[in-house]
C-alpha cells in the first residue's frame, strides 16, 4: 500500500460526523493526507499542515497546505479557527495551547496517538512521544468530552489514547441580545 493511502483512522471515521457540515478541519501533521482525502470526501473544506515538502506536495490539490516545522517554528495558523482538527499519530505537548485555541465555537478535536505501554510493542517507545494515562482528559478539561478511550488494539499492535471534544460556545456567544431603549 502507498504511503498516505492507508485506510482512514477508524476513531476518525466514526466521529467525523460530529463536525459541523462544511466546515474548514485542519488536519495537523497531515502526513500524505489520508484524513484530508476521507474529511474533503465528506465536503469539508481541509487544511493540512506537515513539515515535509514532499508530503505538503502530494495533498496540495485537496485543499490550503501550509509546510512548517511546527515544532521550531512559530505557529503558523495564529488567528486561525478551525470548525474541526484531526491529529492522529502525532504528540508534541508544546502545542497543546495551539491546538485547542484553533477550534471555534462549537469545533470538534477528533485526537488519538500512541500512549504508555506502546515502548512494549514498537515505536513511538520514547516517553515524550507517548501520552501519560487520562492526558488528554487532563488537555481537553476546559472542552465537552464526548468520546474518550484508552487502551491496546491489535493489527497493528498499540497502545493508544483517543478523544473526541467539542468547544462549546460562551455565555456571551449564544446569549441573545436586546437592545435596552435609550
Amino acid at each position: 500500500m502507498l504511503h498516505g493511502q492507508e485506510p482512514t483512522s477508524a476513531w476518525v471515521a466514526r466521529w467525523s460526523h460530529l463536525l459541523p457540515r462544511e466546515s474548514t478541519v485542519l488536519d495537523l501533521a497531515c502526513g500524505h493526507g489520508r484524513h484530508m482525502r476521507y474529511l474533503a470526501a465528506q465536503g469539508h473544506t481541509v487544511v493540512g499542515v506537515d513539515r515535509h515538502p514532499e508530503a505538503i506536495d502530494a495533498v496540495a490539490h485537496l485543499g490550503e497546505t501550509v509546510c512548517a516545522d511546527i515544532e521550531n517554528s512559530p505557529w503558523p495558523l495564529v488567528g486561525r479557527t478551525f470548525g474541526g482538527v484531526v491529529v492522529t499519530n502525532y504528540l508534541w505537548r508544546p502545542l497543546w495551547p495551539f491546538i485547542l485555541d484553533s477550534l471555534a465555537p462549537q469545533g470538534v478535536l477528533i485526537y488519538e496517538t500512541f500512549s504508555t505501554g506502546n515502548e512494549s510493542v514498537g515505536k513511538p517507545s520514547r516517553p515524550d512521544f507517548l501520552l501519560r494515562h487520562a492526558e488528554l482528559l487532563e488537555v481537553c478539561q476546559t472542552l465537552r468530552v464526548v468520546a474518550f478511550e484508552e487502551g491496546f488494539l491489535e493489527q497493528p499492535e498499540r497502545f493508544v489514547q483517543r478523544i473526541v471534544a467539542v468547544r462549546e460556545p460562551s455565555e456571551a456567544q449564544t446569549a441573545v441580545r436586546y437592545p435596552l431603549s435609550p
